[in-house]
């Protein structure tokens, strides 16, 4: 069987003060395609549809065409919530969708049924697991009542874990209740993070990696059809896979090429995975060098100037308005940054014990100093030294 696996739609997101939603159709019109031409029967939606938990209408929208359009073209479909969507929302009327073969995690309650699919080679199982943390899994056990004051030091005596305290503890807790059967084909669609795979800025980071998980918990799986992580790759095994965002979130993402990943389940431990590269509306590029350079014809001849644009200016001073001048050959500038040898020096600036004993001019030429990486010019310090004289006159006149 013939699957697709996308991810990290993200329906709806902004970036800087430009809409995506144009960019977002384009994409998903191009999935569409790509659905036909390799004659795919699932496709595979590993969280993150909308960017917000209450997405836009006109976001709600463009699913809805996109899932019509598969479902029309008789695609079986499969989703899970990701971190940005709300569970609650997104399951509304999965029941009735089911009969359609669109198929959505319901809000987790402690057990996953998978779908359950045939082809020629048999039975093809397909466990649908929503974006899970600790707070879920301790919620499902206290409705179970197995999360009593008594059990929980109970356990901690046995040295067996009680409620999960981590979202490792929290996933491999749900991927155990759903006592998958090793010897039959099985796919597992999760969002999480799993230890090993590398992060890109668009993404949400918790602090001290507190949301990783083993990708060893996932072994029982054929394929495991991950989302989270907006870069595509694989963590420990090809079969488990981060298929990534369908479009560029982040100029960190500038240099990669998205794709959707193709997966072609023949008989038990046959895996064949592919990509199929995606051509955006618009890029993101990053182009780098002195005002006068950059807006040189020679500079951006030939360039597709209505792409996403990040420019950085090596110019020692700010060039007056410069953003709005720029944005008149590059339209979609999104940002503008200064890298020179005021900015290129990164100082802590810190008290010194001595302070006490400096003059205010002296605290400020320091401050100065370490901020700009030069010292003040004579000018600059003949203004501070009146306006200093300025603020103290005014304290005596107040006393």
């Amino acid at each position: 069987m013939k699957f697709l696996h996308i991810s990290d739609l993200h329906i709806g997101k902004r970036i800087s003060e430009f809409s995506m939603m144009e960019d977002q159709k384009h994409i998903l019109n191009q999935i569409l395609e790509i659905a036909d031409r390799e004659k795919i029967q699932g496709v595979i939606i590993a969280g993150d549809i909308y960017d917000r938990s209450v997405p836009s209408g006109e976001a709600v929208q463009v699913f809805d065409r996109f899932l019509t359009a598969l479902a029309e073209k008789g695609k079986k479909v499969f989703i899970i919530s990701g971190n940005h969507d709300c569970a609650e929302r997104l399951a509304f009327g999965a029941s009735l969708m089911n009969r359609g073969g669109v198929f959505i995690s319901p809000v987790y309650t402690g057990t996953v049924e998978p779908v359950r699919l045939e082809d020629e080679y048999g039975e093809l199982f397909l466990y649908l697991l929503p974006f899970i943390k600790p707070a879920v899994m301790r919620c499902v056990l206290e409705k179970e009542g197995k999360g009593n004051g008594e059990e929980q030091a109970e356990a901690q005596k046995q040295g067996t874990p009680g409620f999960p305290e981590s979202y490792q503890d929290a996933a491999a807790l749900a991927v155990e209740r759903m006592k998958v059967d090793p010897s039959r084909r099985n796919i597992l669609a999760a969002h999480q993070f799993v230890t090993g795979a590398g992060r890109c800025e668009s993404e949400d980071i918790s602090v001290g990696g507190l949301d990783n998980v083993d990708a060893e918990i996932f072994d029982v799986f054929d394929y495991v059809a991950l989302g989270h992580i907006h870069s595509p790759q694989w963590v420990k095994r090809r079969q488990v896979r981060y298929c990534g965002t369908p479009l560029k979130y982040s100029f960190s993402e500038a240099d990669q090429e998205k794709s959707v990943t193709v997966l072609d389940m023949r008989e038990k431990g046959v895996v064949e995975i592919s990509t199929i590269p995606l051509k955006p509306l618009h890029d993101m590029k990053k182009l780098r060098g002195s005002y006068e350079e950059v807006t040189l014809k020679s500079f951006y001849q030939g360039m597709d100037r209505q792409d996403y644009m990040q420019i950085t200016l090596t110019d020692e001073e700010d060039i007056p308005d410069g953003f709005r001048k720029l944005r008149i050959i590059y339209p979609n500038l999104m940002q503008l940054i200064y890298d020179n040898s005021r900015t290129g020096g990164s100082q802590a600036i810190e008290l010194e014990k001595e302070a006490e004993d400096k003059s205010e001019l002296e605290l400020f030429e320091e401050f100065f100093a370490l901020q700009n990486n030069r010292s003040m010019s004579g000018k600059q310090e003949e203004w501070v030294r009146g306006l200093i004289e300025e603020l103290k006159a005014g304290e005596e006149s107040a006393e």
